[in-house]
C-alpha cells in the first residue's frame, strides 16, 4: 500500500507542478500555528479555511453544472441557525449539532431546488436570490426564538483554544476539498459526477439526449452544495460563538462568487486561491477595519474582481496554471512547462 502512494507521488505529484504547490501549501497551513501564536492571525487563518469550503461549494454547484446560485448564504445561514437553535433549547454540543445542521441544510438545498428544475440561466439566479430573503424574513418574524436581528448567541465553541479551533477547521476544509475534487473530476474512473456535471453545464438538451437524468444530477448538485455549505456555517457559529443575520446576506453570497471568479471557476483550487489571496490579505493588511482598506474592503473586492476579468477572465490561479504546466497533446497528460516532451509518450510539446 505504502509503496502504492509513494509511487503514484512520485509520478503523479512530483511532475506536475500545480499539484506540487498544492501539496506544499497545505502542509504550509499545518504548521502556521507553529510560525506564528497570535491568536489574531490564528482567527484570520481559521475563517478563512471555514470561507474555502463555502466558496468550493459554489463552485462545484454554480461552476461545474452551470447552475448559478445567487442565493448560496440561504445553506451557509441554515447551518448556522440549526447550530445555535439546537444548543440554545436543546442543549446540544458541536459533535451533535454540526453533522445535523449540515444534513437540515442538505435538505434544505433540495427542497430550493425542486422549483428551479424547470428554470434557467437568469430565471434560475433569481429565483435562488429570493431564499435568503425568505429565511431572513422568518427569522426577524420569530424573533422570540430566532433573536431577530441581535441573533443568538453563548454558543459553544468547538474547541477551547485558537489553535485547536484553527487546526479543526483545517482538517474539515482538507477533507471537504479533497471531497468535492474528485466528485468534480472529469476524469475519474469511479466516480461519473464529474463528467456528468460538465455535460448539464456544456449542455444539459445533448446530456438528456444521451439518457443521462439530468434532473436527478441537478438534485445531487444541490444536495452536495448545501451539505458543504452548511457544513461551513456549523463551524462559523460554533467558532464565532454567536449568529446573526449577516450570515444570510447577499453580500455573503456574492462574497463566494467573488472569490471563485477572482481564482478560477471550474478549478476547485481556484476557490483556495481566491479566498487565501483576498481575504486574508486584506485582513492583514486592514488590520482588522481600522484604516482604509479595511473600512473598504467590498470596494477593494470589486476593483480587483473588475481588473482579473480584464487581464485574467480565467481567474489568477488558472492562469498561473497555464504557465508553469503544459498538456500533451497526444495521450493529455500534464508536464511542466519547461519540458520539450512528454514525460509518458515522449511528444513534442512544442
Amino acid at each position: 500500500m505504502l509503496r502504492r502512494l509513494f509511487k503514484d507521488f512520485r509520478f503523479g505529484v512530483l511532475p506536475v507542478p500545480g499539484r506540487l504547490i498544492a501539496i506544499i501549501f497545505f502542509v504550509a497551513l499545518f504548521i502556521v500555528p507553529l510560525i506564528t501564536g497570535r491568536a489574531y492571525y490564528l482567527f484570520i487563518f481559521t475563517i478563512a479555511n471555514i470561507l474555502v469550503i463555502f466558496a468550493v461549494s459554489w463552485d462545484l454547484l454554480s461552476g461545474y453544472t452551470g447552475l448559478v446560485n445567487f442565493g448560496h448564504a440561504l445553506f451557509f445561514g441554515v447551518g448556522a441557525y440549526t447550530v445555535a437553535l439546537l444548543n440554545k433549547y436543546l442543549g446540544w454540543q458541536p459533535w451533535a449539532t454540526i453533522p445535523i445542521g449540515s444534513l437540515v441544510a442538505t435538505g434544505v438545498g433540495v427542497l430550493t431546488c425542486i422549483p428551479a428544475l424547470r428554470l434557467r440561466g437568469p430565471y434560475l439566479s433569481l429565483l435562488t436570490m429570493s431564499f435568503p430573503f425568505m429565511l431572513l424574513g422568518l427569522v426577524m418574524s420569530f424573533k422570540d426564538i430566532t433573536g431577530g436581528e441581535y441573533g443568538i448567541s453563548g454558543i459553544p465553541y468547538i474547541a477551547n483554544t485558537y489553535t485547536g479551533r484553527y487546526y479543526i477547521c483545517l482538517i474539515v476544509m482538507t477533507v471537504a476539498v479533497l471531497i468535492m475534487w474528485k466528485l468534480t473530476d472529469a476524469g475519474s474512473k469511479y466516480i461519473r459526477t464529474g463528467l456528468i456535471f460538465h455535460a448539464i453545464r456544456e449542455d444539459e438538451i445533448a446530456a438528456r439526449a444521451l439518457g443521462i437524468n439530468t434532473t436527478r444530477y441537478k438534485i445531487l448538485a444541490f444536495a452536495i452544495g448545501g451539505f458543504f455549505a452548511g457544513l461551513a456555517g456549523t463551524l462559523y457559529a460554533h467558532v464565532l460563538c454567536t449568529v446573526g443575520t449577516s450570515t444570510l446576506l447577499m453580500t455573503l453570497s456574492f462574497q463566494a462568487i467573488i472569490f471563485v471568479i477572482f481564482g478560477g471557476v471550474v478549478s476547485i483550487y481556484g476557490a483556495v486561491v481566491g479566498v487565501y489571496t483576498l481575504y486574508t490579505l486584506l485582513q492583514l493588511v486592514g488590520g482588522g477595519g481600522q484604516n482604509f482598506i479595511g473600512k473598504h474592503q467590498t470596494l477593494i473586492l470589486a476593483i480587483l474582481v473588475i481588473l482579473i476579468l480584464l487581464f485574467m477572465p480565467e481567474g489568477i490561479a488558472v492562469w498561473i496554471r497555464d504557465k508553469i504546466e503544459r498538456e500533451c497533446p497526444r495521450c493529455k497528460l500534464t508536464n511542466g512547462a519547461w519540458r520539450r516532451e512528454c514525460r509518458a509518450c515522449s511528444a513534442s510539446l512544442r
